[in-house]
């Protein structure tokens, strides 16, 4: 379905984009949102102002003096890629067709999601669905030499 030279402009992308990724969305995204999350990190000295309801009693019976607990707030985004691959894909212009645009739009921010370690999935359509590839967590290299 994907031609030999749309996978080589696709492994380009993903060499270009690396880069990118790694300094324009260096680590994790962080949450707006402020909450205990679900995952543990670590406990760190109880300062002024903290919650009491987050003092680890264990280490604070251990040490003598407070700790509290730290939790991560865990982010795992789902990124679907809707694509339509009807005949109306084939027109553009003479250095992209509309199916070739939307093949480097889908590879670009898969590949800016896979480097996150979001979940990555798509749906081809046309007048009906065509196929369904389920979100999932991908590996974070090109699929060509495969």
């Amino acid at each position: 379905m994907i031609s030999k030279e749309i996978l080589k402009k696709i492994h380009k992308l993903e060499i270009q984009t690396k880069g990118l990724v790694n300094n324009l969305f260096g680590g994790e995204y962080h949450s707006a949102f402020k909450g205990r999350g679900m995952a543990f990190s670590e406990v760190r000295s109880y300062s002024y102002g903290d919650d009491i309801r987050q003092i680890d009693w264990n280490v604070t019976a251990r040490t003598g003096e407070p700790f509290i607990k730290i939790f991560e707030e865990e982010r795992e985004q789902t990124l679907m890629l809707c694509v339509d691959i009807s005949n109306s894909g084939k027109l553009g212009t003479k250095l992209y067709t509309k199916a070739e645009l939307a093949i480097e739009i889908c590879a670009v921010l898969a590949f800016s999601a896979i480097q996150n370690g979001d979940k990555v999935g798509l749906v081809l359509f046309s007048n009906v669905v065509e196929k369904v590839v389920p979100p999932k967590k991908w590996q974070k290299t090109c699929p060509q030499n495969h």
